[in-house]
């Protein structure tokens, strides 16, 4: 195993700003004025109020919401792991591109922007309405060899720093994914970053039996053996580079450079709550801008979420991915954010006899 320690590019170490106290005490101030009981609209007080602090405005917003797709395949994938072949992965995006994926029908029913990102697919050239950003077609077969080195992985986090940068004055960003084999990345990565049996992090995925979710648990458990990971305590550069993948590096990169950014992400599901852990692990401070979207029927997504102090807005049994989840609590934080904006003082609406 190469040492990884600190290999990333310098800026995923920078400090992500701090919230404006300021504008949360005035946004908590405004609550208090607002023609209802207090507390009443219980935690969309609480979201407005923390968007008001990483915002930076005692208005906070969320109308311009940007979804940015990562793929990327997964040499795991040979291991029998997905119900459906590593073909897919290619189908999906060219489906993301014309439009057909239910992400790409959400993004047009919000008004968002969607970006389809080639972060490390087995695609041999760029594909119409995709950026091709990527440092190799496909991972390692994590079961026999380090999945990535470290210069791939360092491309990988700048790679969703330049997916960032690309997006045009954003309120908020929603990230996504799309890999076939990558829940089981993903939850190799979480059972070494959390000392986590792989069989409680190990689901179904893309619809696998028992059977086959049994295989998926005891393939991940002899990779981590193999690389000599699982005790919870290894650098998050080093469990990336043995068992991660390009796609999940990228998002975690994005969620870094978007809290340095101050914008706010709003989080999707098991796998990119898996980015979101190896983020919070690598730059502690971009913790305060993730808003966690949904609980995943995943059955590790529970336990990622604990390990990040997460209390998801939504409870649906999904398990699609794509950053449908996150869409999907998009118009909640919108009418949060309506609501703390362009309800009425007591004073305006000259409502008088409060206590």
């Amino acid at each position: 195993m190469q040492d990884t320690a600190r290999m990333l590019p310098e800026w995923v170490y920078h400090d992500c700003p701090v919230i404006s106290l300021l504008d949360r005490e005035a946004a908590l101030a405004r609550q208090a004025e607002l023609t209802k009981p207090t507390g009443s609209l219980g935690r969309l007080e609480t979201l407005a109020v923390g968007l008001a602090g990483l915002q930076h405005s005692e208005r906070p917003k969320a109308e311009r919401a940007p979804i940015i797709i990562f793929a990327g395949d997964h040499g795991i994938a040979a291991q029998g792991v997905s119900a459906y072949p590593q073909e897919v992965t290619i189908a999906m995006l060219a489906n993301f591109a014309s439009g057909g994926a239910a992400i790409s029908v959400l993004a047009r029913e919000l008004g968002s922007p969607l970006e389809v990102v080639d972060a490390g697919t087995l695609a041999e050239s760029p594909m119409p309405g995709v950026v091709t950003d990527k440092p190799r077609a496909g991972t390692r077969d994590f079961s026999k060899e380090e999945a990535l080195t470290p210069a791939e992985l360092a491309f990988a986090y700048a790679c969703g720093e330049r997916a960032v940068a690309r997006a045009s004055s954003p309120d908020l960003l929603i990230f996504g994914e799309m890999g076939i084999g990558n829940t089981t990345t993903a939850a190799a990565i979480a059972a070494a970053l959390l000392g986590t049996s792989p069989d409680r992090l190990a689901g179904s995925g893309t619809g696998l039996d028992p059977a086959g979710r049994d295989r998926k648990a005891r393939v991940i458990l002899a990779a981590l053996a193999h690389h000599g990971l699982g005790a919870g305590n290894t650098a998050a550069e080093r469990v990336l580079c043995a068992v991660g993948g390009l796609e999940i590096a990228a998002m975690s990169g994005a969620i870094i450079a978007a809290a340095q950014r101050r914008i706010p992400v709003v989080i999707d599901g098991f796998i990119v709550s898996v980015a979101a852990l190896a983020a919070v692990l690598l730059n502690p401070s971009c913790r305060p801008y993730l808003i966690f979207s949904h609980r995943s029927a995943e059955q590790g997504h529970r336990l990622v979420l604990d390990a990040l102090e997460a209390q998801p807005l939504l409870d649906l049994d999904l398990r699609l991915g794509e950053g449908s989840g996150a869409a999907l609590a998009l118009p909640l934080i919108r009418m949060a954010c309506a609501l703390h904006n362009g309800m009425a003082t007591f004073a305006e609406a000259a409502i008088t006899g409060r206590d």
